[in-house]
């Protein structure tokens, strides 16, 4: 039966996702590039748009980025062409991206149960906490959630919607799978043909897959999307294949700790750690949706068997647990690896989840609206207000201690001979290179930093307060301390 919402209930929700849109949106620009990840995804998104070498991302001028595709990097780079190199610029693409999603998602439940069924569906995806942070940091999994989210939707509607939508669908299916190939690497077509393979043998559906999707056309269009780059890749980076399929898509997962990184460290987890971070990842609604289960086992089977036996609900099931199920074995694990499963999510709790009965009750500003609306209402409000609060309060400490911005933007204040260099001994955070325009120098060791001190031009050092205890005392005695930025100290050279 499609859910119908009151007069009241539409307004509000369509409202409320409004602010947190809108938010968002506002907030892209209000805080600095974390470390390390967005930073270095920003940075390289950078050197792109300043080097013009649209190919191969770099990590350091001259050396190639092998970690992922470059379909983020390209989005990063060309709206920095546009709007300048600044964190707005660089962040709008993740949220585009993720407004892709929400609007996919809202014709995915349109087709299930209408337009309300859509409002209140999108309204539980833009309430998802990864969702609205992912929106706003610079990283490649939004474009790999996009990609999935449009294969997914591609496939149910090329085999169970009406036939003359198939072809359209069906190609959206392959259309998709090249843009998770770009994004982010094969790991796409797992996250797309694990729980299309598993759907299409529980609901039996075989036959239509085979005779609906157009098989030839369709995978040609994967290949001409992404095949081109890979290749063109290869051959102007050697090695990259080897690096990047073998190293970050099976030593990466198979090896905790893994040893091969060439830009960092892997991020070592306890096998099965995936599933807590959807835990968190997807509140305040994971908790709910444990609670109904929980619940449902114990009292109401009937409800629990509506999860295996309703092809719509299978299907979303297993298009959510898929990230779980294929990072639940890995050593190597964020938590924004579940966000491909996320749209499915909330298409799945919203089905489940209906605010049907009950009587009205009045909400701020009298409102009248039924008791199961009140929670999204809620969080709808606490989510995007709370985040910009949180802004407010934290932006100095976020400049000084989880990025390089203030301390670069001291160094420009207090030098007083343009020539002076910002050296940073004996590591170079990503986001001093994004906020010095990549003109932030690196001293590896001591004898590179020495030759800095030998130079006429008088210049500045940023150090770790370990590494500056680290130093020889001749060397300390050639510093003056200027500021402490977090574990940073920038110091100047002191007059000879």
């Amino acid at each position: 039966m499609s859910l119908a919402l009151t007069t009241r209930e539409r307004s509000w929700l369509a409202s409320l996702i409004g602010l947190i849109v809108g938010l968002r949106l506002a907030t892209l620009g209000a805080y600095p590039l974390m470390e390390t990840t967005e930073s270095r995804y920003a940075e390289i998104a950078r050197k792109m748009l300043e080097t013009g070498d649209w190919l191969m991302p770099q990590f350091d001028y001259g050396v190639p980025f092998w970690g992922k595709p470059p379909l983020s990097t390209w989005l990063s780079a060309s709206s920095m062409a546009v709007m300048g190199v600044n964190e707005f610029a660089a962040r709008l693409p993740s949220f585009l991206l993720l407004a892709g999603c929400g609007w996919l998602v809202y014709a995915f439940a349109a087709l299930r149960g209408g337009r309300d069924q859509a409002l209140w569906t999108v309204a539980l995806f833009a309430t998802i906490g990864m969702v609205f942070i992912a929106a706003g940091g610079v990283m490649t999994d939004p474009a790999l959630a996009l990609g999935t989210t449009l294969s997914m939707a591609g496939f149910w509607t090329a085999v169970h919607g009406p036939e003359r939508a198939s072809r359209v669908a069906g190609l959206a299916l392959f259309t998709g799978l090249g843009v998770g190939l770009l994004a982010k690497g094969p790991v796409a077509t797992v996250l797309v043909f694990m729980p299309v393979g598993l759907a299409t043998f529980w609901n039996r559906s075989w036959g239509p897959a085979w005779r609906r999707l157009p098989w030839i056309t369709g995978l040609a269009s994967t290949f001409a999307i992404a095949a081109a780059w890979y290749w063109a890749a290869e051959r102007a980076s050697p090695g990259f294949l080897d690096y990047f399929l073998i190293g970050e898509h099976w030593k990466r997962f198979v090896e905790p700790g893994w040893k091969g990184d060439l830009y960092g460290s892997a991020h070592a987890q306890t096998r099965g750690t995936i599933w807590l971070f959807w835990i968190a990842a997807a509140l305040p609604w994971s908790v709910g949706a444990l609670g109904w289960l929980i619940r449902v086992t114990a009292r109401e089977r009937d409800r629990l068997r509506s999860l295996v036996t309703d092809p719509w609900r299978a299907y979303l099931l297993l298009w959510t647990v898929t990230p779980m199920l294929f990072f639940t074995t890995a050593g190597n694990v964020l938590a924004t690896y579940v966000l491909p499963g996320l749209p499915s999510f909330a298409l799945l709790l919203g089905d489940i989840w209906r605010p049907d009965g009950g009587s009205p009750e009045v909400a701020p500003g009298g409102a009248k609206v039924r008791p199961g609306v009140r929670p999204v209402l809620v969080a709808a409000i606490l989510l995007p207000v709370g985040f910009a609060a949180a802004i407010v309060v934290l932006h100095a400490r976020l400049e000084s201690e989880r990025s390089q911005k203030a301390l670069v933007r001291d160094f420009e204040k207090v030098r007083t001979n343009p020539e002076s260099h910002l050296v940073y001994f004996p590591l170079r955070p990503p986001s001093a290179e994004f906020y010095s325009g990549g003109k932030a120098q690196r001293a590896p060791d001591a004898p590179a930093l020495r030759r800095f001190f030998v130079d006429a031009t008088p210049d500045f050092f940023a150090v770790r307060e370990r590494d500056l205890a680290a130093m020889s005392a001749a060397d300390q005695a050639r510093l003056q301390r200027v500021r402490a930025y977090g574990e940073y100290q920038l110091l100047r050279e002191a007059p000879r």
